[in-house]
Formats: C-alpha cells, sequence, structure tokens
C-alpha cells in the first residue's frame, strides 16, 4: 500500500512548493487532490510523481499547455514517440525563435547604451531612443518617481497576460527591429 502525503510533504518530494501544488490543481494540470475528512489534501506516490514531471518540462521551459499535452501522453499507453517528440520540437523550434529575437533585442541595448555618454549631461540618447515618435516627455514628477504598487491579483492577472502577450511581445519586436534598422541607415 503507498503512503499518502500532505502537501508539504508532496511538495518536498517532488521539489516544487505547495503553492504551485494547488496552482496546478486550481488550472486543472492535475486533478484536485483527495481530501481527508476534516479537509487536507492527501497525495500518493503516484500524484508526486506527475509533479515532479511538471517540474522536469517546466525547467526545460514547456508552457503549461504543452505540459498538459505532454501529461496526456505519458499516461496514454497507445501513443507515438513521434507525437511526443513533434510536442519537443514544436517548443524547440519556438525556443530557437525567442533566441533569435533576443539576440535582436540584445544587439539594440548594447547599441543604445554604447550611444549614452553616461556623464553628467542631460542629454541620453538612451531616453531618446525610447521617446522616439512621443511629442513630449511627461510633467517631472508625474510617472516614475512613486514606487510602483502591485496590482490587485485580478488585474496582475490581466496584466501578465498582456504582458506576455503575442500582440505586445510582437509590438516589443517590431520596435527593437525598427531601432536596429535605424541605426543601420545612420
Amino acid at each position: 500500500m503507498t503512503r499518502s502525503m500532505n502537501i508539504g510533504e508532496a511538495a518536498t518530494a517532488a521539489g516544487i512548493s505547495a503553492k504551485m501544488i494547488r496552482h496546478y490543481e486550481q488550472i486543472g494540470l492535475v486533478s484536485a487532490a483527495v481530501r481527508t475528512d476534516s479537509g487536507y489534501r492527501q497525495y500518493s506516490e503516484r500524484d508526486v510523481s506527475v509533479l515532479r514531471f511538471i517540474r522536469q518540462a517546466r525547467r526545460l521551459g514547456f508552457s503549461m499547455q504543452q505540459i498538459a499535452d505532454l501529461l496526456g501522453l505519458w499516461s496514454d499507453r497507445g501513443r507515438t514517440s513521434r507525437s511526443v517528440k513533434e510536442v519537443a520540437r514544436r517548443h524547440l523550434t519556438d525556443l530557437a525563435e525567442k533566441m533569435r529575437e533576443m539576440a535582436v533585442m540584445q544587439a539594440a541595448l548594447e547599441r543604445l547604451v554604447a550611444s549614452c555618454h553616461g556623464s553628467d549631461d542631460p542629454h541620453c540618447a538612451i531616453l531618446e531612443e525610447l521617446a522616439a515618435g512621443s511629442p513630449a516627455a511627461p510633467d517631472p514628477g508625474s510617472v516614475g518617481q512613486q514606487p510602483l504598487r502591485k496590482a490587485p491579483a485580478r488585474e496582475a492577472k490581466s496584466d501578465a497576460k498582456a504582458a506576455t502577450s503575442s500582440d505586445s511581445h510582437a509590438d516589443l519586436m517590431a520596435w527593437t527591429r525598427q531601432l536596429h534598422a535605424a541605426h543601420r541607415s545612420h
């Protein structure tokens, strides 16, 4: 008979936090834990194996959807290795594209840093590039002077989605390419 564990023990055994276990349950990546009569979550060795699998997949940068797909394949005894390889291959292709995009961003940022004198002079090429096309600077003290506040949970989730959406990423990449192209034309 397998020993059941509470959430803390399962978290330790899987190498993740109890908070992440709750998150994985909440988003449906893992089944809700069996509960004791008093409401405590109980996990089996099999549950811990699934959590370890997720930890390993996250270390390789697989998305939650990809992990769900891989978990489905792992539990499907009729799977083909071809279907597993396809998930990993798509992820590898995505990583290669992100690395290319990061290299473009790095080159643009290196160029910006090199263009700034970093002296006591208020003129800064970095700010000029970032403000390109903007009619005027904000009023002194109106932005960037107060510490950032943590958004409420609901807003933070929508902000996180917006920040990681492909549209905002595409906009950032387009801006970076535009900076890179402008530099080449000078």
